[in-house]
Order: C-alpha cells, then sequence, then structure tokens
C-alpha cells in the first residue's frame, strides 16, 4: 500500500460521512474499503427507528463492495464526528473478519483530525474470530 493510502482512504471516509443517515444518535460515520485491485468503495451509517436495522457504515461499504463482485481487500478507513475515534463495532469486526486478513489495516479518526487517524490491525480488534 502507498504511503498515501490512509490519507486517502481516512479523506473518502469523512466525504462520505456527509450522506449519514443519523437522526436518532446524530453520530455520523463514514468508512472506505481498499480493494485488492486499487479501488476504494465507502459506505456510511444508515439509522432506523428500530435500532436493531441499523447499519454501520463499515458493513455498508463492505456490502457494497461485495454487491460490486469485490471480495478481497487491503484496509478500511472509519472517520466519524465529534471527539472520539470510531473504532469498529463488535458486529463489524466480525462481518469484516468473514472477508479480510487478520493483517489488514484499520485507520480511525475523527472528523477534525485526519492527520491525528490511529492505526490497528483487524486482528488486534478481533483477535479470536469466529470461523466455521
Amino acid at each position: 500500500m502507498s504511503e498515501n493510502s490512509p490519507k486517502k482512504l481516512l479523506e473518502a471516509a469523512a466525504r462520505v460521512m456527509e450522506n449519514a443517515y443519523a437522526p436518532y444518535s446524530k453520530f455520523r460515520v463514514g468508512s472506505a474499503l481498499l480493494t485488492d485491485d486499487g479501488a476504494i468503495v465507502t459506505g456510511c451509517n444508515v439509522e432506523n427507528s428500530s435500532f436493531g436495522l441499523t447499519n454501520c457504515a463499515e458493513r455498508t461499504a463492505l456490502f457494497a463492495a461485495i454487491a460490486s463482485g469485490k471480495t478481497k481487500f487491503q484496509a478500511i478507513a472509519i472517520v466519524a464526528d465529534g471527539d472520539q475515534k470510531p473504532y469498529p463495532c463488535g458486529a463489524c469486526r466480525q462481518v469484516l473478519a468473514e472477508f479480510c486478513s487478520p493483517k489488514m489495516p484499520v485507520y480511525v479518526a475523527s472528523r477534525g483530525e485526519l492527520d491525528a487517524f490511529e492505526s490497528t490491525t483487524l486482528g488486534n480488534l478481533l483477535p479470536k474470530a469466529f470461523r466455521l
């Protein structure tokens, strides 16, 4: 992955965050996945008044990628409004683990501090992923 990839992914995630539908939590999140062929696929959170039907930005990006025929990924970036860095929830971690290597980089940042992003791996976030 090139040196500019985290920044490019974080910027794409910040842009798509503007499309988030978050009338209940007011917590807008955007995500950008880098595919093995160099494409960037984005997604945002979409809330629902039946909270269990809400979809996180990470899963929205992953499902959009899969729907377009992409199933191999190099990295993911997640950006949100507010001061806290938006690490993926447990459901997103498990769904990502279905398609992504434990070594895949995960970049997180708050919208106002893209240059102060944090980096980890999916394996660090979900060390013992469920597998069949």
